[in-house]
C-alpha cells in the first residue's frame, strides 16, 4: 500500500475515533445503570479481543507470539485497564458529559510524557500558558463542586478520570515506540483481551458479579461498547496511532466532549450550566495553545 493511501486510510480511522468514542460517554453511562463498572469493561473488552483473534485464526493470519505476550499486556493493562477502567469508574459519579471534558486534558498528559522521553517539541512560554489556562478550566468545573457537599464522590471521579489520562498516555506512547511493520490488528485484539481480563478480575475480586443484571437498555448498550467503542473505535484508535503523529492523534480529545456532552443533554438530561460551558471552553483553549 502506497504511504498516500496509509495516510488517507489513517486520517480516516483518527475521524471514526472522533465520532465512535464521543459517543461511547453516553452507552457508559446507560450500561452503568445495572452493570457494573469492572465487569462491564472486562466483558465488552475481552469479548471484542477475543472476536478479533478468532476471526484472523480462522483466516490463517500471523498473530504476535507468546513472546510478545507480556509487553501486550503491559499495554493492554495501561490503555484498557486504567485507561477505560477510569473513565467507567468516573461516570458512576459524574456526568457523562463532564467526564469526557475532564478526559479532554489528555493531550496534556501526553506532552509530559513525550517530554519525559525526550520526544517532544520543548515546553515554550506559549505551552506554559497554554497548560495554566486548561488547569484553570479544570479548577473551575471542579470546585463549586467540592464546595456543595457532594465533594468527596464528585473528586474521587474527577481523579480516576486523571489517573485513566495518563495510564493512555503513558500507554499510548510506548505503543507508538513498538515495531511498526507489525500487524495493527492483532496487536490491538491482544491488548483488548489482556485488558479485559484485567478489568475482569478487578471485578471480581470487588464483588460485582452478586450486582451483574442486564435489561434490554443496558445489554444493548454493552453491545455497542463492544461493537463500536471496542472493536471498531479500538482498532482504529490503533492505527492512527502507527501512522500519526501522536500529537495529532490525541486531538480526538477535543472532539469527543462535544458529542459526549450534547449526547448527555439530550438523550439523560444531563444539566448544561453555564459554568459547564465556559470551563470545558477554557479547557480546550488551552490545550489549543499546548499543542500549537
Amino acid at each position: 500500500m502506497s504511504s498516500n493511501s496509509t495516510t488517507r486510510l489513517a486520517w480516516g480511522a483518527w475521524l471514526a475515533v472522533c465520532l465512535l468514542w464521543g459517543t461511547t460517554y453516553l452507552a457508559i453511562r446507560l450500561a452503568l445503570e445495572t452493570v457494573p463498572p469492572m465487569l462491564m469493561g472486562g466483558v465488552r473488552w475481552t469479548l471484542a479481543g477475543a472476536l478479533i483473534l478468532a476471526v484472523m485464526a480462522l483466516r490463517g493470519e500471523r498473530v504476535p507470539g507468546r513472546a510478545e505476550w507480556p509487553s501486550l499486556a503491559l499495554l493492554g493493562v495501561l490503555l484498557i485497564g486504567f485507561g477505560n477502567g477510569g473513565v467507567v469508574w468516573a461516570e458512576q459519579t459524574l456526568p457523562s458529559g463532564l467526564t469526557a471534558v475532564l478526559v479532554a486534558v489528555i493531550p496534556f498528559w501526553m506532552v509530559g510524557v513525550e517530554m519525559l522521553t525526550g520526544s517532544t517539541d520543548p515546553l515554550t512560554p506559549r505551552r506554559i500558558v497554554g497548560l495554566l489556562i486548561g488547569f484553570a478550566g479544570i479548577v473551575l468545573l471542579v470546585w463549586p463542586e467540592l464546595e456543595v457537599g457532594a465533594g468527596r464522590a464528585f473528586l474521587l471521579g474527577v481523579l480516576a478520570t486523571q489517573l485513566a489520562c495518563l495510564g493512555w498516555a503513558i500507554g499510548s506512547s510506548y505503543s507508538r515506540r513498538r515495531a511498526p511493520a507489525e500487524n495493527v490488528l492483532a496487536v490491538a485484539a491482544y491488548q483488548m483481551l489482556f485488558g479485559g481480563l484485567a478489568m475482569g478480575l478487578v471485578g471480581t475480586l470487588h464483588g460485582e458479579w452478586s450486582h451483574l443484571a442486564f435489561t434490554v437498555r443496558t445489554g444493548s448498550a454493552v453491545g455497542y461498547l463492544l461493537v463500536f467503542g471496542s472493536i471498531t473505535g479500538f482498532s482504529a484508535y490503533a492505527y492512527a496511532l502507527k501512522h500519526l503523529p501522536i500529537a495529532t492523534v490525541s486531538l480526538y480529545a477535543y472532539v469527543n466532549p462535544v458529542i459526549a456532552v450534547i449526547l448527555g443533554t439530550l438523550v439523560l438530561n444531563e444539566p448544561m450550566s453555564p459554568r459547564l460551558a465556559v470551563a470545558g471552553l477554557v479547557v480546550l483553549v488551552g490545550m489549543g495553545m499546548v499543542r500549537k
